[in-house]
């Protein structure tokens, strides 16, 4: 059985505003949470036009309060970025508020470029060692001594997951006994290779016993194809303003985008969207059968920047629906 999930950098769209971002992933997580879905993660990133998810605990908490059954969860939260004591505080904070419902996914990329990191570290450049950030992360929620200081006090069993888009991440992952989120849905290169060395690697620990593998995908489903690429064009638009260095608002849909892009840059976006199912519910239910099948993973962790909310709505169901029988 698979398990399905859902990422979201809270994308603001052309034309509307940050509350409007705030009330779609809301209506969203209450859409998905009908729908078989197991999570809504939550992606920290800072001084990039159209993406809101900077406050990645807030937007959580919201998320929470606005749903029942639904894990709500960081995708990941930027670790370097952070006190390990303040994360724990925040997540054993939330996890109080929310009792088992709550995951942390930790990252180790900055989240923006170099003076944006600056800015977000206080002007510091130092950094710190991100495999002893973990161990720091789960002493302190785990209130088990090893630190002089203590945490927001008590236990507090929120999973961590080790999320990567190389062989770094997979082997920290292994090492440690920890379920390992790959960004395939962006960086699908290493996809292969990482999830192999995590697996042959892996050491049982008290959080897991055999390996658990999560990997990111697009997906875009429609009634029809033609309607599922128009969806797309959205998201695709970003992907190449953002390679071009110029990220901005989640763009409008456009006909034939792809077909307007010079070869070159066409092929480039294709290459970062390789992990991405369009088309109908036939067409993508076969996508993600194929997908799961080949890579073995254990969830899917869906991306899907559509720009108008009823039809992200619609397009998780559809998926969902599409592999109901390989849902846990």
């Amino acid at each position: 059985m698979t398990a399905i999930s859902v990422l979201d950098l809270m994308m603001i769209g052309e034309g509307r505003t940050f509350s409007d971002t705030m009330d779609g992933a809301l209506a969203l997580a209450r859409h998905v949470e009908k729908h078989g879905f197991k999570r809504y993660w939550v992606a920290e990133h800072h001084n990039m036009p159209g993406i809101a998810s900077s406050a990645t605990t807030l937007i959580m908490s919201h998320l929470a309060s606005g749903t029942g059954n639904l894990r709500i969860g960081s995708g990941g939260v930027m670790l370097p970025n952070h006190s390990p004591l303040i994360v724990a505080e925040q997540f054993a904070t939330l996890d109080t508020m929310y009792p088992k419902r709550i995951d942390l996914g930790v990252g180790r990329a900055p989240g923006g470029d170099s003076p944006t990191t600056m800015a977000v570290r206080g002007g510091s450049a130092m950094s710190r060692d991100f495999a002893e950030d973990v161990q720091l992360l789960s002493d302190y929620l785990a209130d088990n001594g090893r630190s002089s200081v203590r945490g927001v006090p008590g236990r507090h069993d929120v999973p961590i997951w080790i999320l990567g888009s190389g062989m770094y991440g997979a082997a920290l992952a292994a090492r440690r006994g920890l379920p390992f989120a790959f960004a395939s849905h962006f960086a699908p290169a290493m996809l292969k290779p990482a999830l192999a060395h995590y697996r042959e690697n892996f050491c049982p620990s008290k959080y897991l016993e055999r390996p658990y593998v999560m990997a990111g995908v697009n997906v875009f489903a429609a009634d029809t194809h033609e309607e599922a690429e128009f969806l797309a064009s959205s998201h695709r638009q970003w992907v190449a303003g953002m390679q071009a260095g110029c990220p901005g608002l989640l763009p409008r849909p456009v006909e034939g985008f792809m077909d307007s892009l010079p070869e070159a840059r066409r092929r480039v976006v294709e290459q970062e969207l390789t992990y991405t199912a369009i088309g109908s519910p036939e067409k993508v239910g076969s996508w993600l059968r194929e997908f799961i099948d080949y890579f073995g993973v254990d969830e899917l962790m869906i991306d899907a920047r559509i720009y108008d909310l009823e039809k992200r709505c619609r397009s998780y169901e559809l998926a969902a629906k599409a592999i109901l029988d390989l849902i846990i």
